[in-house]
């Protein structure tokens, strides 16, 4: 499963030896242990493996189109499978990052998040990534004031773009950052620039200047450097643990855009690895032809000088002859078999490469299922709660049932669906908690008051009426009357309740 790529310009002062050095820094340095492949003394060598089966560094230059490509893999003991690799093109000087976890079966129900490579802090701290624009590419966040609202305008009005996508944070109604933007910044180092307001002072000039199009109020825009794609917007709700929530939204988001992208197959370790190998094949086709064509011209020179000796002499001149094509035929033999072994190796990589993304698919689609939605496509809502839109989703299909002819195509696949995805049905429960709740209604107790926050409503005075908010978002709001009316009140406010939240 890809985890990470991306690709990013280098400066010239990088050479072949500063690259290499910078990967064994950043494995010796590893803070975590494990990770330190023991005993690496490198001395200069351009194609060298350091470690064991489960541990290793390899480290290939392909010299026919100046590439240095290195893997770091490391097993872990629950079936799982980390993959780094590192390509540098030093003629277009790029460089490409990627970051792979294969899965067994029994790994699945491990945690799929992770850290973005320290190896590009690295790169940050010795000076080698070259701007993108007008922008440095840094693991810290561009803090926009009034000085620079007009750089924030020219992106917002897609006037200036990026390779790199730009994050744009506006502070909040009491103007604070909505999310934690060093973090942030942190885990989209060479993902993403990610511009943060200083003071939401500037609200009412950027809207002149955007013609009201900015973000505002903790709002976070995504602009991409693909006009196609536009930008994404993801608005800020004030409700506990939101402000993680939105954060690894957004990481999310931006790096899924990263790892879309297509790439050369030069870019990538296996592509390299393969076109070595069909370079390798080449010269071994080259290499035999040669000497099948040397062989030749030798067997006819010696037939003609048989022909010009007496008996005794052609006897040993013939038994010299023999003896010499029996070496040429063993040497055509060993080009024979290192041309099988070359094409063995180039058809087991392919179908390797070829399984792998096979592989990825189907294991992205289950992991991603613990977290958007199986099947479709996630959408822009938030969930307010761990398995919220899952549990809608099934909940829905679940009442459809009935109206669904039985024995039919459309009922096996939606009994599939629901049967699949351990529907728990969290809605139902919540639904029938605040019937209990509201059943005897005859105002708003300090006890029902806290109930109602613990399933996740803002209750605030409005007048003679409470206003219920489900999780501080006003698309979802009733009244209660702070002194009901009648004995049907409790019925009717949890039918409210429950229509709107459920």
């Amino acid at each position: 499963m890809l985890l990470f790529s991306t690709i990013l310009d280098i400066n010239a002062s990088m050479k072949k030896d500063d690259f290499i050095r910078l990967v064994i820094e950043w494995n010796q340095g590893s803070p975590h242990m494990s990770n330190i492949i023991p005993g690496i003394n490198w001395k200069g060598e351009r194609n060298i493996r350091f470690g064991d089966d489960k541990l290793w560094l390899d480290i290939e230059e392909y010299r026919n189109q100046n590439i240095i490509a290195v893997r770091y893999e490391k097993q872990e003991d629950d079936g799982s499978i980390w993959d780094t690799d590192y390509v540098m093109n030093f003629t277009a000087m790029k460089m490409a990052i990627r970051l792979d976890r294969s899965y067994t079966q029994e790994a699945l129900a491990t945690d799929s998040r992770f850290s973005t490579p320290h190896f590009i802090t690295l790169l940050i701290e010795r000076g080698y990534l070259k701007d993108d624009g007008d922008l440095a590419v840094l693991r810290t966040p561009v803090i926009i004031d009034e000085d620079s609202l007009e750089l924030v305008s020219e992106i917002i009005n897609g006037n200036k773009r990026y390779k790199l996508p730009v994050v744009y944070i506006s502070r909040t109604y009491y103007d604070e950052d909505p999310v934690n933007v060093k973090l942030l910044a942190g885990r989209l180092k060479g993902v993403a620039h990610v511009l943060v307001q200083k003071s939401n002072v500037t609200n009412l000039r950027l809207k002149d200047m955007c013609n009201g199009q900015n973000e505002y109020y903790g709002a976070i825009g995504i602009y991409y450097p693909n006009q196609s794609i536009g930008h994404r917007r993801y608005l800020y709700r004030s409700s506990i643990g939101f402000d993680s929530f939105l954060l690894e939204k957004v990481v999310r988001v931006a790096i899924q855009y990263s790892n879309s992208q297509m790439i050369d197959s030069l870019y990538t370790w296996q592509g390299v690895n393969n076109a070595l190998l069909k370079d390798r094949l080449v010269s071994q086709r080259e290499d035999r032809l040669a000497a099948e064509e040397a062989q030749k011209r030798a067997e006819q020179e010696a037939t003609h000088l048989l022909d010009t000796l007496d008996e005794e002499e052609r006897r040993i001149r013939k038994q010299a002859f023999d003896d010499a094509r029996s070496e040429a035929n063993r040497i055509l033999e060993s080009f024979d078999e290192d041309i099988a072994r070359l094409q063995k190796q180039i058809d087991e990589l392919t179908r390797t490469n070829e399984a792998l993304q096979f592989e990825n698919q189907g294991l992205k689609a289950k992991l991603d299922s613990s977290d958007l939605v199986p099947v479709l496509y996630m959408g822009d809502e938030y969930e307010f709660y761990q398995g919220e839109i899952k549990d809608l989703i099934l909940s829905t299909l679940s009442d459809t049932l009935s109206n669904i002819p039985q024995k039919s195509r459309r009922m096996d696949v939606i009994k599939d669906i629901i049967n699949s995805n351990d529907y728990k049905r969290l809605s139902e429960q919540k639904a029938e908690e605040i019937k209990r709740l509201l059943k005897n209604y005859n105002g708003m107790s300090g006890r029902l008051k806290q109930a109602l926050i613990d399933l996740g409503f803002e209750i605030t005075e409005d007048g003679k009426h409470y206003k219920v908010t489900y999780y501080g978002d006003d698309r979802y709001h009733t009244v209660f009357a702070k002194t009901p009316s009648d004995g049907r009140s409790g019925k009717n406010n949890a039918q409210a309740v429950i229509r709107m939240s459920f």
